[in-house]
């Protein structure tokens, strides 16, 4: 596989699961999640989906330029793809506890799991190549404000 397609095809496994994660999400965010109490802090509901959007493409660059280098650092690079496929289903996870079954703190204990993973993602990428490193570090920031996000939000509803 050439290495443009690489990329797209982890690009649209990233949008995907995104995809997927959502329609979990649409489930509560009309009957559920209005009824908790939530930060002042807390963005609107319409900014989620752009800014997911963005990471995923992200994401999936990331990952595709990484995959890229398998004949470089072959052993490195099957270890970055383990964390990054970990991440991503750890990813999808925290939206079902989140909104599907509306388990605040599993959801909050699980992201933080979720945050150490893409963590390690990070530092192995960058090791791999630079470029894929520093395109996860927004998904990074993102994640470490739901974590307080999430946090707060169980702290208020408990």
């Amino acid at each position: 596989m050439n290495k443009y397609l690489r990329i797209i095809y982890c690009v649209a496994i990233c949008l995907a699961v995104g995809y997927l994660s959502s329609k979990v999400t649409l489930s509560s965010i009309n009957t559920w999640y209005p009824l908790i109490k939530k930060p002042s802090f807390n963005p609107p509901n319409w900014v989620f989906a752009p800014v997911w959007t963005m990471l995923y493409i992200f994401m999936g660059i990331a990952a595709g330029l990484v995959w890229n280098q398998i004949e470089t650092n072959k052993e490195l690079v099957k270890k970055g793809l383990m964390f990054f496929t970990v991440q991503l289903l750890l990813n999808a996870l925290w939206s079902y506890l989140f909104f599907g079954l509306n388990n605040i703190l599993l959801a909050f204990l699980e992201i933080i799991l979720l945050w150490l993973i893409i963590y390690e993602t990070f530092y192995v990428f960058k090791q791999v190549d630079k470029k894929a490193g520093y395109l996860l570090l927004p998904y990074l920031a993102w994640v470490s404000f739901a974590t307080v996000l999430t946090g707060t939000i169980f702290w208020l509803n408990q």
